[in-house]
């Protein structure tokens, strides 16, 4: 399998996760978002959307979209299932995943806060300004959805789930934005214990071929 990724990217970081949990071997291909690589038409073919991650299977195929990768990686690799078969259980990952996937990250990514400095002409700190706010909004309500699962060093139960996958790429995102998360204790946790995991560390952005040096 190869997996076209970019380091910092919280789309792609989520499914590196995934595929080191479930130990699979994949080869990474960088895709500058930085300078636009996403944009080029041989990416394009793969990903008609513009966006990473896009994953090319064992026979070829091309799969788009974070979510429907894992949902994917889960189906034909499911050890260890990451979406749980119990019905109340799903839905409580679901709605974890899906409130940062859904409500943070698509006013946060970086074609968002590109238009906004680029074409709106917001300056630094109103860019920010609006950074922090769209965290503060999603990770309370996040924080509620965790206080409703009873979390304890992950989302949902006593094992990693999707939730978690998508949890610690946002958290790692608003610490490098600079956003105050102190309101925020059972992300904290989640987010320090899963970093402890082996799956976790390989995912990290420090740790990828294609990482740029601050």
């Amino acid at each position: 399998m190869k997996l076209f990724s970019f380091f910092n990217s919280s789309a792609s970081y989520r499914v590196r996760i995934a595929l080191a949990l479930k130990g699979i071997d994949y080869q990474t291909e960088g895709v500058n978002i930085r300078a636009g690589e996403q944009y080029h038409a041989k990416y394009l073919q793969h990903n008609p959307v513009g966006v990473v991650p896009t994953l090319i299977d064992d026979s070829g195929d091309a799969i788009g979209q974070s979510l429907a990768i894992i949902d994917y990686l889960d189906r034909r690799f499911p050890a260890p299932l990451l979406l749980p078969q119990e019905a109340r259980l799903r839905a409580q990952v679901l709605e974890i995943a899906l409130a940062i996937a859904c409500d943070i990250h698509p006013v946060n990514n970086m074609r968002i806060l590109r238009y906004l400095t680029d074409e709106l002409q917001v300056s630094e700190s109103q860019k920010k300004s609006w950074y922090a706010h769209w965290i503060k909004v999603g990770l309370s309500a996040v924080e509620r959805l965790l206080e409703q699962s009873n979390s304890g060093n992950y989302c949902v139960g006593e094992q990693v789930t999707l939730a978690d996958c998508c949890l610690i790429p946002q958290w790692a995102n608003a610490l490098r934005m600079g956003c105050d998360l102190s309101d925020y204790p059972r992300c904290q946790r989640i987010y320090q214990h899963c970093n402890t995991l082996p799956a976790f560390i390989a995912a990290a952005p420090e740790n990828q071929p294609d990482v740029i040096p601050a």
